[in-house]
């Protein structure tokens, strides 16, 4: 299935399993109407630059792999629909009744549904968005896009009894190194960081399963820090009922230049570990059915 310049979902063409896989922030596909005015290279590195490709084998497994094709920066998916800067516009909300505003702490940073800054000091825009316009993003973009995660993850659950979520990310380098373990012991900061919302979204099996696999490829591996998940790890997630769903970040200076942003030449090496990863996964979760297939 693909929404022009909204979102890809790929399926497996045979042997479908159990897992889902889903890359948020890797689009490129810069709309018309973003009217940014800072540097686009600044803007560039707020993607997740090459996760759709590094998991782009998830259909030759039997998972599926949604990926948006917009970028971050313009609207972010992971946030909730309502966590909207009140900086972003002027004037009053007019779509009060059917979407009531509930600004996080994300938005007041400026990191909200619609992104207001880059880093402190540096803005997205020099002027302010309308809120027709806000409304527009929200509702060609976002809406399409968790609606289609959603009835994958439901329909995948529906045929199997379970299933295996699995929301994939990068981290620049220089958020791992602020990390508690990258604090006591920076020989040690995370190559991934597992985020299952303090063991809340996913069995701690399956936590374990992925870091297990990961630290067997000498990687080294954080859980719940300095990311534990957000919106799309829990909105569709709920394990008492076999909805599994797990944040995966990568730490890019693993496979590309942090300054260039082009691929480095252990690009290809990361890739095929998560292919292997993937394949991985796929036995996991069809070992996890046998005992469901047989009550």
């Amino acid at each position: 299935m693909l929404i022009d310049h909204v979102l890809e979902l790929r399926t497996a063409q045979q042997n479908p399993t159990a897992l889902v896989f889903d890359s948020p922030h890797s689009g490129t596909d810069y709309p018309d109407d973003f009217d940014y005015a800072c540097d686009f290279k600044t803007l560039e590195k707020a993607e997740d630059k090459y996760v759709d490709d590094l998991f782009e084998h998830a259909p030759d497994h039997g998972a599926a792999l949604l990926r948006a094709l917009f970028p971050r920066t313009y609207l972010d998916v992971n946030r909730a629909r309502d966590d909207i800067d009140p900086a972003l516009f002027e004037g009053d909300w007019p779509y009060e009744d059917d979407l009531p505003i509930n600004p996080s702490n994300r938005s007041y940073a400026g990191i909200g549904l619609i992104r207001r800054l880059l880093s402190p000091g540096i803005g997205v825009y020099n002027h302010k968005l309308s809120p027709i316009d806000i409304k527009s993003r929200i509702d060609t973009f976002y809406v399409p896009y968790h609606d289609a995660l959603e009835e994958l993850i439901t329909t995948t659950h529906e045929n199997y009894g379970q299933v295996w979520h699995v929301n994939c990310h990068s981290m620049p380098s220089s958020s791992v190194r602020k990390g508690a373990m990258a604090r006591v012991d920076p020989s040690h900061q995370p190559d991934f960081v597992l985020g299952d919302r303090d063991g809340t979204s996913c069995s701690i099996d399956f936590t374990h399963a992925i870091r297990d696999f990961l630290k067997s490829k000498s990687y080294n591996v954080a859980i719940n820090n300095p990311y534990k998940g957000v919106e799309l790890v829990e909105r569709y997630s709920c394990p008492s009922i076999g909805r599994h769903s797990l944040q995966i970040e990568i730490n890019r200076a693993l496979y590309l230049n942090e300054e260039t942003y082009e691929k480095s030449k252990n690009y290809q090496k990361i890739k095929n570990d998560m292919t292997n990863l993937i394949a991985y996964l796929a036995e996991y979760t069809q070992s996890q059915l046998i005992p469901v297939a047989a009550d």
